[in-house]
């Protein structure tokens, strides 16, 4: 059974709304059938990529502190040694997930542990995938701590994103493959890893959330 993000109740309905509206009206103005299939066409593809973007696949995960999973669906853009300036101030590898408008949009928690930080970022819209995109935009900023690691992960709005969703804050529990977000149409998702955790994954290798390991501590 396909299962929807409650972020997306709302426009779901919104979409089914005006789908039968506008074919109802068509259906009452006009008679020529190719005007009517499409309509009913065009409606009917709109609606799909709506619902296929707030599809929420249930994804079950085997708690491992040892391993970091994917918090998005997307491809491998990026993957160096960077300073991380925000929080921890050193040096970190970061590795970053574009998320395309086909992508699953939910954002589960990379490992289980305590919240450390949390925090918004108003900002620009830029594309994702611009180098200052993850300083500049629009973004969220969380530290999970457990017993072996911390690391920050952060998300990145796009210039179709135009909204980025929290749920966690400072002081709550983290438990690995648990939602913690959702970001609305395109963006992209940042880690910030300790420079001696081992990366297990490539450049434009596609990753799945809460199935992907992107590193081992």
């Amino acid at each position: 059974m396909i299962r929807f993000h409650k972020e997306g109740n709302a426009i779901i309905g919104i979409t089914l709304t005006l789908f039968f509206v506008l074919n109802y009206i068509t259906s009452r103005i006009t008679d020529k059938e190719w005007i009517l299939h499409l309509v009913l066409g065009v409606s009917i593809i709109f609606l799909v990529l709506i619902l296929q973007f707030f599809r929420n696949p249930k994804r079950p995960v085997t708690i491992d502190d040892n391993k970091i999973y994917a918090p998005a669906d997307g491809k491998i853009v990026v993957i160096e040694e960077v300073e991380e300036l925000e929080y921890f101030k050193d040096k970190r590898k970061q590795v970053s997930i574009f998320m395309s408008p086909i992508n699953v949009h939910v954002n589960r928690y990379p490992i289980s542990g305590t919240v450390k930080y949390a925090k918004y970022h108003p900002g620009k819209y830029l594309v994702a995938w611009h180098p200052k995109a993850s300083s500049d935009n629009e973004r969220t900023s969380v530290v999970v701590e457990n017993k072996n690691a911390a690391i920050l992960f952060r998300q990145i709005a796009g210039a179709l994103a135009k909204r980025i969703v929290m749920y966690c804050k400072e002081g709550d529990k983290a438990i690995q493959g648990e939602d913690f977000g959702f970001i609305k149409f395109g963006s992209r998702v940042d880690l910030f890893l300790p420079i001696d955790a081992k990366i297990e994954v490539s450049i434009n290798q596609k990753v799945k959330g809460n199935q992907t390991i992107i590193a081992s501590i």
